[in-house]
């Protein structure tokens, strides 16, 4: 498999976890410690060697990509007021990778959002990056697949292990273990009873994929709502090609889910030297430390 060099991230879904802050504000840019969301997944995106970002977007989430652009006002701003240190953060923000949009007009699943993107990745193998799921650790999460894809020449799917009662809220893979952390997958479940689960091994909004996905993309049904399911995508996709799943390393931290996005704050905040003890300290006000 040729290197990867371009990423797919679907931004245009309404956000309802995330309701009342999403009403007019993406969830993607509710911000965690001093960053919104969508930049660590760019982040992350950029330190594994991406230089081609996709978001798949709708008309009311501009604000994403103008937040990957330059602020000239801003700038200005900055500039005469003598604060060079946040000037430079702004600009780095803008430099970091080559932005590229493409509208989903009607939200029909996380398949379709990837099919809409089809004409702007081409023929080459591409990563999909899920913007709220934000993974931490020493090797960025996409870049984990990456290696593997580019080694073994097949796709793959990302994983992480979840607590047997929350199996019924991810895509769950039933696969064989071919060497530590790696599986060859055999079947994908969206979202099975708990009882009829055959691994805990959840996909984590993660991918690497050869182009030929979209071929069956094209494929699949509409289900419920309409929508086109990537799950089953993948599922064609791994019977005819065959593909393998990587048990990612490091943390995740799913943004849609309230207890997980607190929690990222305040991971991140404890990051900082300058703010870490005076944030203990008002911690210590609501929770009993032992």
């Amino acid at each position: 498999m040729d290197a990867v060099k371009k990423v797919v991230i679907p931004v245009a879904g309404w956000g309802t976890r995330s309701l009342p802050a999403s009403k007019n504000i993406p969830k993607e840019m509710l911000p965690i410690y001093n960053k919104p969301v969508i930049q660590y997944v760019v982040e992350e995106a950029q330190r594994s060697g991406i230089e081609d970002v996709i978001f798949v977007t709708n008309r009311d989430k501009s604000v994403i990509e103008d937040h990957f652009d330059y602020n000239l006002q801003l700038e200005g701003v900055l500039e005469r007021a003598g604060k060079l240190d946040k000037l430079k953060l702004i600009r780095e923000v803008a430099e970091m990778v080559n932005i590229m949009s493409v509208r989903q007009k009607k939200q029909l699943g996380l398949g379709h959002a990837v099919l809409c993107a089809r004409d702007l990745v081409g023929n080459s193998p591409f990563a999909i990056m899920v913007g709220d799921d934000l993974m931490f650790g020493g090797v960025p999460g996409i870049k984990q697949l990456m290696d593997v894809a580019v080694a073994e020449n097949m796709s793959v799917v990302g994983v992480m292990e979840v607590p047997a009662d929350k199996v019924d809220k991810y895509g769950i893979i039933d696969g064989d273990e071919i060497s530590p952390g790696v599986y060859r997958v055999n079947n994908l479940v969206e979202k099975p009873e708990r009882s009829k689960a055959p691994s805990r091994l959840a996909i984590v909004g993660r991918y690497v994929l050869k182009p030929e996905i979209f071929d069956f993309l094209k494929q699949v049904k509409p289900g419920h709502g309409g929508e086109i399911q990537l799950t089953d995508a993948l599922q064609g996709m791994a019977t005819s090609q065959g593909m393998l799943a990587v048990r990612m390393s490091g943390m995740r931290f799913d943004a849609g889910d309230w207890a997980e996005y607190l929690t990222a704050n305040i991971y991140f905040g404890l990051q900082e030297e300058s703010l870490r003890y005076e944030l203990l300290d008002k911690l210590k006000n609501f929770v009993q430390f032992k």
